[in-house]
């Protein structure tokens, strides 16, 4: 059976899916301040934990920036893509808390990963960020990031980093980096809401 027709809402946001996929970051951010609120609703409902939820969300985005190019509207609407991808990605965090409550012999695997450097030569993921940031309201917005937060952000989603990978590679405590993604994300919505941003 095909799926109902798309509503105005779930036209626009199969559309912001499709520039995204286009590595579109205006479209990304947009999408990103439509949608954010419920999919964390989603995630506090399943993890019942605030910093889980917010940590899941960041992930869920990540994933979103790397794999929008996957979604199909003739399969299913797009928040219910969109929202698959929250609870899969609730239901691998609690694995992990159920693994994690299991001694283990070893515990020194998070040390063997070799540390990512990038060519000097290259642009850097904040480069990157700002290069597809063609609004020049999400321009305004992210410029106005802290460093760390301005620096993890554009490494969670043009490297595709985990918060692990981001405190390794930052040589910064694994909180701090979870701190300046959800701080990062929380600015950068409130300023593209404050600037009206349409995109």
């Amino acid at each position: 059976m095909p799926p109902p027709p798309l509503t105005q809402r779930s036209e626009q946001l199969a559309d912001l899916l499709a520039r995204t996929a286009l590595a579109d970051q205006g479209a990304f951010a947009e999408l990103y301040r439509m949608t954010s609120a419920q999919l964390y609703g989603v995630a506090l409902r399943i993890l019942r934990d605030t910093p889980a939820a917010e940590e899941v969300l960041q992930e869920a985005y990540v994933s979103v920036w790397h794999h929008a190019a996957g979604y199909r509207a003739a399969k299913s609407q797009p928040l219910t893509w969109l929202t698959t991808i929250v609870r899969n990605r609730c239901l691998d965090q609690l694995r992990r808390r159920q693994i994690d409550t299991i001694p283990l012999a070893r515990q020194a695997d998070d040390g063997d990963e070799p540390e990512m450097d990038f060519p000097s030569d290259a642009p850097t993921p904040v480069d990157m960020l700002m290069a597809g940031a063609e609004s020049r309201s999400v321009r305004t917005c992210v410029e106005a990031l802290e460093g760390g937060q301005k620096q993890a952000i554009a490494l969670a989603f043009y490297q595709g980093l985990s918060h692990a990978e981001l405190a390794q590679h930052l040589r910064q405590p694994l909180g701090t980096v979870k701190s300046w993604i959800r701080r990062g994300l929380d600015r950068l919505r409130e300023c593209l809401d404050q600037s009206g941003y349409v995109h």
